[in-house]
C-alpha cells in the first residue's frame, strides 16, 4: 500500500499544504465534501460555467486567426488564465499582475530552502500571501452578495453549509490549488492538442466536420456528448502528452514489486508517461490515434484517468476541464474553417520539450493558421 499525501505535502509545503492534494482521511473528506457540489456536472451547469467560458474562447481563437500565427504555449496560458480568473470576476486589466504572481508561486515548487530577499523562496511565499489575501477578498464578496450565481459563490455556499467546522484557511487554500492545477496542467493539454491538429490533418478535418455538425460551441455538459471527437482529442492528448510524468507515492508497508523488495517508508516515483506508453495498456501506444476512444465499447477504465488520480483523491476539476477542452476544441474548428485556413506546425516540437515539473511542449513553438 503506497500514500502520496503526506509526502506532498512534506515535497511542497509552502505551495499544497492544507490543500486537498495534501490531506488523507476524515480532513480529506471534510474539506472535499464541502466544496465538491460545485464541481460536478450539474453544480457546473446551474453556475452557467460554459456560458461563462464560450465568449472568452472564443474571442481568444479569432484573435488568433487574425494575428496567423502564434506561440501557442503562451498563449493556451494566458488563455487558461483568463478562464479561470473570469470565475473570480478578476478584472482583464489585472490579469498581467495575477499571471506574474502565479509565476512566482511556482517557484515553490522547487526553490532551496533559503529565506534571503530576492530568492525564489522569498518571492514564492510573498506571491501565495498576495494571491491568498485576494482570494479572502472573493470570499467576502461572495458571502455579501449570496444571492449572486458562480462557481466560487457556490463553493463558498456549500463550504458555509457543511456539517464540518473548517476555518477559511481551508476553502482559501483550495482556491489557490484550483487556480494553479487549472492553469499550467490544462495548458500544456490545449497547446498538445492544437500541435497535434497541426501535424495531423486528418484530425483536423474530422474535428471540423463534427463541429460543423453541432454548429456551435456546447456550454452544458449535458452537450458534450455531442461531441465525440473533441473528447477523443482530449483524452488521446492526455494519454501520450501527460502534463504530470510522475506521482509520488510512500510505501506504507512493505511490498513485493516482481523479484524487488520495497521496505516501508520508501519514496517511489510512479512514471505516468510509462503507464501512457505501455503496450500492456494500449495497441500501438506511440501512436496518436482517437480510434481508441471513439470505437471503444466498454467504459473508461482508472489507468486511462490516472492524470486526473484515482479513488478518493480523483481530480474534483475533471468535469470542468473536460468541459473547457470540447469547447475549445469546437470553437477552433469553427472559427478556423469558417476563415478558410487550418493550423499548421512551424516550429520543431521535440527541441526544448518539458518534462517535469510539468509535462509542456517548448515556449518556443508556433502555430499559424493559413
Amino acid at each position: 500500500m503506497c500514500r502520496r499525501s503526506a509526502l506532498i505535502e512534506e515535497i511542497a509545503p509552502e505551495l499544497l499544504g492544507g490543500t486537498l492534494v495534501a490531506q488523507d482521511g476524515g480532513a480529506h473528506r471534510q474539506a472535499r465534501d464541502a466544496i465538491k457540489a460545485a464541481f460536478v456536472p450539474k453544480g457546473l451547469t446551474q453556475a452557467g460555467i460554459g456560458d461563462l467560458f464560450a465568449p472568452v474562447i472564443w474571442a481568444r481563437v479569432q484573435a488568433w486567426r487574425d494575428r496567423g500565427d502564434v506561440t501557442i504555449l503562451r498563449e493556451t496560458g494566458d488563455l487558461m488564465l483568463k478562464l479561470i480568473f473570469s470565475l473570480m470576476g478578476i478584472p482583464a486589466q489585472d490579469l498581467p499582475g495575477w499571471h506574474r504572481k502565479y509565476r512566482q508561486l511556482l517557484q515553490l515548487i522547487v526553490a532551496p530552502l533559503v529565506d534571503l530577499p530576492g530568492l525564489p523562496l522569498r518571492r514564492g511565499r510573498a506571491a501565495r500571501d498576495w494571491i491568498d489575501a485576494q482570494l479572502r477578498q472573493f470570499v467576502r464578496d461572495a458571502r455579501a452578495h449570496a444571492a449572486r450565481t458562480g462557481l466560487i459563490n457556490d463553493m463558498v455556499s456549500a463550504f458555509d453549509r457543511s456539517d464540518d467546522a473548517l476555518s477559511d484557511d481551508v476553502l482559501v487554500a483550495n482556491i489557490r490549488l484550483l487556480l494553479l492545477g487549472g492553469h499550467e496542467t490544462t495548458a500544456s493539454t490545449m497547446a498538445w492538442m492544437v500541435i497535434e491538429l497541426a501535424r495531423q490533418p486528418v484530425l483536423w478535418d474530422a474535428l471540423v466536420e463534427e463541429a460543423q455538425r453541432v454548429g456551435a460551441v456546447p456550454t452544458r455538459h449535458a452537450d458534450l456528448a455531442q461531441c465525440p471527437v473533441a473528447e477523443a482529442l482530449f483524452r488521446e492528448t492526455l494519454r501520450l502528452h501527460p502534463a504530470v510524468t510522475l506521482l509520488p507515492r510512500r510505501a506504507l508497508q512493505e511490498l513485493q514489486l516482481g523479484q524487488r523488495r520495497i521496505p516501508a517508508g520508501t519514496h517511489l516515483c510512479i512514471p505516468l508517461l510509462h503507464f501512457s506508453t505501455s503496450a500492456l495498456l494500449h495497441e500501438a501506444p506511440d501512436q496518436f490515434r482517437l480510434a481508441r476512444w471513439l470505437q471503444r465499447t466498454e467504459p473508461i477504465r482508472p489507468v486511462d484517468m490516472l492524470q486526473f488520480g484515482t479513488g478518493p483523491h480523483v481530480c474534483i476539476g475533471y468535469h470542468l476541464v473536460w468541459l473547457e477542452m470540447v469547447q475549445f476544441c469546437i470553437a477552433l474548428a469553427l472559427t478556423m474553417h469558417k476563415a478558410g485556413v487550418r493550423p499548421r506546425l512551424l516550429s520543431d516540437v521535440e527541441k526544448g520539450r518539458r518534462y517535469y515539473p510539468t509535462g509542456h511542449p517548448s515556449m518556443k513553438v508556433r502555430i499559424g493558421f493559413s
